[in-house]
Formats: structure tokens, sequence, C-alpha cells
């Protein structure tokens, strides 16, 4: 396969794959996952819009506009949802704004049920240093649940080389707690692959990843790294958390 034009990519985003079942789906993902596991990132995401059209979209953390770049040259337009957690670092949503501004993509900012000062009213405030699980849950969890009922398959910037726990997330695999098929086009890529791109085609990078924040979540709850330490060392420190729950 190689990267849709426009026309094509437009004429897929029409198509959709509505009705099917969770076991439909699944069953799709088992045929698929061995058959685009070497496949480049760009046809991994032309397989997603060629097969699920508007009922597929990506997320993005903003850390950089890297997926966002790639599926917006095969699929301009395309639905990027950004979970709004209302502790974002200021350079976070700026890139947001960035991307929304600059790019060729649909930005969906999603904000949680509760706002920061509804959250410390019902739960006391801090609850991110008192019980970082269930912070996480109410502002990250259920917020990207509920934006991704409207779709059958939802595509992350997840990638193996990140953390131990990440080294088997599939390309192409089955979401069972979301019921979706979750696509990782960038799993295979490593640090270096990443910034290649990035040099490549000019691609907007979260400022905070050039100042010791090698990974990016919510300011409270994440610390600059010393170099040559794990990179998401500085996520959660001295907690033993190191998932939000997304992807766990």
């Amino acid at each position: 396969m190689t990267a849709l034009t426009t026309t094509r990519a437009r004429n897929f985003r029409g198509s959709h794959t509505a009705g099917r079942t969770p076991e439909e789906l699944r069953e799709l993902v088992s045929h698929v996952g061995a058959e685009l596991e070497l496949a480049p990132a760009e046809d991994i995401i032309e397989w997603a819009v060629a097969t699920f059209g508007e009922r597929f979209c990506i997320t993005s953390s903003m850390a950089d506009a890297v997926l966002a770049d790639i599926a917006s040259r095969v699929a301009p337009g395309i639905d990027v949802v950004f979970l709004d957690t209302g502790y974002h670092f200021a350079e976070t949503l700026g890139t947001a704004d960035a991307v929304g501004a600059t790019m060729d993509v649909n930005l969906i900012p999603i904000a949680p049920a509760q706002s920061v000062a509804e959250q410390d009213a019902a739960y006391g405030p801090e609850l991110y240093k008192r019980d970082p699980d269930l912070c996480c849950a109410l502002r990250k969890v259920k917020p990207l649940a509920e934006a991704l009922l409207g779709y059958d398959a939802w595509a992350t910037g997840l990638r193996r080389a990140e953390t131990s726990n990440r080294v088997i997330a599939p390309v192409v695999g089955w979401d069972a707690r979301k019921g979706k098929v979750k696509v990782s086009p960038l799993a295979r890529w490593t640090d270096d692959d990443v910034q290649r791109y990035v040099n490549e085609h000019d691609v907007l990078v979260n400022p905070l990843v050039y100042d010791g924040y090698p990974s990016i979540g919510c300011a409270p709850c994440t610390r600059r790294v010393a170099p040559g330490d794990d990179p998401r060392s500085g996520r959660w420190a001295g907690t033993g958390k190191t998932e939000c729950g997304i992807h766990s």
C-alpha cells in the first residue's frame, strides 16, 4: 500500500463499520494484526481509515504531533481527540492549539465531567496526591471511554520503546475494556525514528520535551528527568504508579 491521495482519503472517510458487533470487530483484528505488524505507520493508518471510515479517530497527548501529522497526510480532516484534563502544562495546551490551527485535522478537546474545582469539592483538593489512580480514572480514563463511544477504532501514539509494560503492544489489537479496535501505528518506532520524522517533516513538538520532560502528563504529576534515566521516571515519581489506566 502507499499513502492515500486526498481524494481517496476523503472517500474512505465516508465509509464506516457501524453495525458490526464487538465479536465481528475482534475477529477482524485477528486476521489483520499479523499482516500489518511490519507495515509502515502510513499504511496502518490507511488500512484503519479504509476499514472504519468516520468511526476511526486518533488520540494525542500533545507531547508531539507525529501521529497527527502522519494521519493528516493519509486522511485530511481526521478526528484527533485530546484529553484536556484541567491539569495540563500551558505548553501542552499551546501545542494542542497549534495542532488544531496549523494541521488538516479535526481537533476534539475532551474535558472531564467535573472541573478541577468541582472535583476538589467532591473528593477534596489535590486528589492526584492522595489517590492518583482515582484522579486518572476521573480525568482521563472515563472521559476517553465516553469520547470513543461513537467510534469502532482508535489510534494511539503508544510505542514499545517507551516502557517495558508496552513491549507487547500490538500494532492492531483488541481493547477489551473499551470494546474497540486499538491501533498503534508507531508501536515499533524507536526514539530515533520519532526524532528523524520530526526533523524531516518539521513536526510540532511540545517545548517541554526539550526542557527535560521526555514523557509529559498532567503538570502536578510530571517531573523533569535526569539525562540517562528512564524517560517515564518523571511520571508519578515516588508513587510506584507507571500508567494512567488508558493503556492498562
